[in-house]
């Protein structure tokens, strides 16, 4: 076969690969877009309260007894705004849910000036932590609690922050629920206390179904990230739920278990319910209205009457979530490359600590791939180049026999042998460089820690396209120079289409992430060192 031909069949296949990949997440933002938005008015749906099935210390599950519908927050219902080092909270007193929060660490995707909405209760999505009490006349996140209204501002020096909000049970007594939040901490402690025995605590997340904000910027050539729950035990994993398989009630997870926890994936950021080892607690999923899921967690009320869960909701900085509970990390959504794109990543960040630079990082991560590739690229360079030399002796094949294919290639194949050339030789580095492209495409999509990561002038986030679109013009200058240095076709028509290559790669760049246009531009500078240099070996030692 044709070396030429070869490569645009890797072309190709690069093309098949990457719309496949994208057709396997077409999917998930279809629900979204299909239903009606979840910006809910008043009166729409928040929630079943869930009913449990796990007996506490054996006594009977107790039902649920909470009507089914009321409304997401009532206007005018009371409400604390808290403030600390990295949030901005709303906790509504109808039904004790954080209804409101901002990560004032991280910017708004659209406008830079805002902060990140990761809670909200209809500006853009319907996204609240919701807590209760499962059991007759127990308040849960329909009821009306009371709290200190106003602002709540962790002060310098303090390293927590308590509110504390109260309701009324049926039996005369009242149940507490406390929110502790921490300094430096994206964990947020929620405490029941007085309820009843027997009783059952739940904490959910209650979430519509649309794409997370800045989701368009990930669309590039289709790719939609993963939004949606996701549970995980130690027997079962980690396993991600698609909205419509909750829809259509098909949804298979893990539903019993003594560890795990539950989360809420979008793109960038998680929400998720950590409850102690050791405890038992049951999963669960549902649809509660128009384009709205609730995903939770039941717990068993200790026999003091208390129950503790911490909540992470933030962002998903790996180093940080490994360590806050087992298997948190894997709701960082590499896709089906995961084995690649987290060595990649672990990598570009061991260099990152070295040199405080994701730009930099993914430079000094090329130099390396480049170097483990080194023979191999050699092998291959040899190759091409040793095609180079003959390419005048095919020419002059093709004229003598361009009228007997069959006799066209048996000719090629004889010069092939006598002159110990691999006419697929060439390839090699581009089969090899497929995998590692599109992992590190992963690794720049759905890492936090590349949004907003700046490398130098007019590049200030590594994540989106190039805004002047500067690097995608030098990866282009670079593939034309690669091009010429590669062995020309003997097919007329196989070498135009090769001179055409860089301009239609040139053209997918343009909106690829900066990072990874970054990426393949310096490989394709280290490249062009490497083969012009066993290019001009070759080629004089073919003269003596």
């Amino acid at each position: 076969m044709d070396n030429r031909r070869l490569m645009l069949l890797l072309v190709f296949s690069f093309s098949l690969i990457m719309l496949w990949d994208a057709w396997q997440k077409q999917g998930q933002p279809k629900l979204a877009t299909a239903t009606k938005a979840a910006v809910a008015p008043a009166g729409a749906p928040a929630g079943v309260v869930p009913t449990p099935t796990l007996p506490p210390g054996g006594a009977a599950a107790v039902p649920a007894s909470v009507p089914a519908a009321a409304a997401a927050v009532v206007p005018g219902a009371a409400s604390a705004k808290i403030r600390t080092d990295l949030y901005l909270a709303e906790i509504s007193s109808q039904g004790g849910d954080i209804t409101r929060l901002e990560l004032v660490r991280h910017p708004a995707t659209e406008d830079k000036s805002q902060h990140f909405v990761l809670f909200d209760n209809g500006g853009k999505h319907i996204y609240l932590a919701q807590s209760g009490v499962i059991g007759e006349g127990l308040p849960n996140h329909k009821t009306q609690w009371s709290l200190a209204a106003g602002e709540h501002v962790l002060k310098d020096g303090e390293q927590q922050l308590e509110l504390r909000l109260e309701a009324a049970a049926a039996n005369g007594g009242k149940v507490a629920k406390t929110y502790v939040f921490h300094r430096g901490s994206y964990q947020i402690e929620v405490r029941h206390e007085g309820a009843a025995p027997g009783s059952h605590a739940y904490y959910q997340i209650t979430r519509d179904g649309k794409p997370a904000e800045g989701q368009g910027n990930s669309m590039m050539m289709g790719v939609v990230t993963f939004t949606g729950p996701a549970v995980f035990t130690d027997a079962e994993k980690f396993q991600k739920v698609e909205f419509a398989d909750i829809l259509k009630e098909k949804a298979k997870f893990a539903q019993k278990a003594d560890n795990g926890w539950l989360a809420m994936v979008q793109h960038y950021f998680v929400a998720a319910w950590l409850p102690a080892a050791g405890t038992p607690r049951e999963f669960y999923m549902r649809k509660v209205g128009e384009d709205l899921y609730s995903a939770g967690v039941i717990l068993p009320v200790a026999a003091d009457g208390k129950s503790t869960v911490s909540l992470y909701a933030g962002p998903q900085e790996q180093d940080k979530l490994e360590k806050i509970a087992p298997g948190l990390d894997l709701v960082v959504d590499y896709g089906w490359l995961t084995v690649i794109a987290a060595p990649l990543f672990w990598i570009l960040a061991a260099i990152y600590k070295l040199v405080g630079n994701w730009g930099w990082s993914i430079i000094g991560l090329t130099m390396l791939l480049k170097l483990a590739f080194f023979p191999l690229s050699a092998a291959s360079y040899k190759s091409m180049a040793k095609m180079r030399v003959l390419t005048p002796k095919l020419v002059k094949l093709k004229e003598t026999y361009g009228d007997d294919k069959q006799r066209l290639n048996q000719e090629m194949m004889a010069l092939y042998k006598k002159e110990k050339v691999n006419p697929l030789g060439g390839c090699l580095p581009v089969l090899v460089q497929i995998p590692v492209f599109i992992a590190l495409y992963w690794v720049l999509l759905g890492t936090v820690e590349m949004r907003n990561a700046p490398w130098l002038g007019w590049i200030t986030d590594l994540s989106v396209k190039d805004p002047f679109y500067v690097l995608p013009l030098i990866m282009g200058a670079t593939m034309f120079i690669q091009t010429k240095l590669n062995p020309t076709p003997p097919d007329p028509i196989q070498a135009k289409v090769m001179l055409f290559m860089p301009i239609v790669f040139t053209g997918m760049f343009l909106f690829f992430p900066a990072g990874l246009v970054l990426y393949w531009t310096v490989n394709n500078i280290l490249s062009i060192a490497q083969q012009w240099q066993i290019t001009r070996l070759v080629e004089a030692g073919a003269k003596k």
